[in-house]
């Protein structure tokens, strides 16, 4: 199917989510997730009015880059190698996985400006994913203070691909709760009112639960063209 078709049954399915639990549409960034499509289909993506994209390797972003832009807002929502922070840097609106001091050095060190970041939290604490322990959040983002171009505009996380309504609502009210706690902090540098949570198999639950971005990829631009 085509983007705009895609689009059109999405954007119904994040209105009727958000309307359950009184929340407004705008209230919830798309990002489409084009790591596993061709430059023209994220082309499409772009021409059907959606305006990020997300990319989880330097070389797919920026081959894409070639191409796109800055037309779209970029964000990076894969692990990020510190030796590749050079390549990215200047190209994206948002690093969704901040998960170690090593890489905010980096970041900080290579911007030219104030970055957007999100730190990953392996809330379903799943030995396959990266992320940091929900109990070392707040005193990581802490840590982050001396670094003057990392703005910690809120937390990530992967819910288990399950079909389990109940744990999967578990595990983002477990983020909204720690995303909270950290706003709570009132640290200048973390206004960390961004959640971004909920894929293709979940985002409606995610978005019921707080999300604020939803990384969509299958279900919108497709795995492969």
């Amino acid at each position: 199917m085509k983007v705009a078709e895609n689009l059109i049954h999405i954007k119904q399915q994040i209105s009727d989510a958000c309307q359950r639990v009184n929340r407004t549409p705008d209230e919830v960034k798309l990002i489409a997730v084009t790591k596993y499509v061709s430059i023209n289909r994220a082309k499409e993506a772009l021409e059907a009015g959606i305006i990020n994209l997300g990319e989880n390797r330097d070389d797919g972003l920026l081959a894409k880059w070639e191409v796109l832009e800055d037309k779209p807002h970029w964000h990076f929502i894969g692990t990020l190698q510190t030796r590749k922070v050079k390549n990215i840097i200047d190209k994206v609106e948002y690093i969704h996985s901040l998960d170690r001091v090593s890489l905010a050095e980096e970041i900080n060190k290579r911007a030219s400006k104030k970055v957007k970041c999100l730190v990953q939290v392996n809330v379903s604490q799943e030995e396959s994913k990266h992320g940091l322990a929900p109990e070392d959040v707040i005193d990581f983002i802490k840590s982050l203070q001396p670094y003057e171009n990392i703005s910690i505009e809120g937390l990530m996380t992967m819910a288990p691909f399950i079909d389990d309504e109940e744990m999967l609502r578990t595990c983002f009210r477990r983020l909204k709760d720690l995303r909270d706690q950290v706003k709570n902090c009132n640290l200048e540098f973390a206004p960390c009112t961004e959640l971004s949570m909920g894929m293709s198999n979940d985002f409606v639950i995610a978005i019921e639960e707080g999300a604020t971005m939803v990384r969509i990829g299958t279900a919108l631009v497709g795995q492969v063209s």
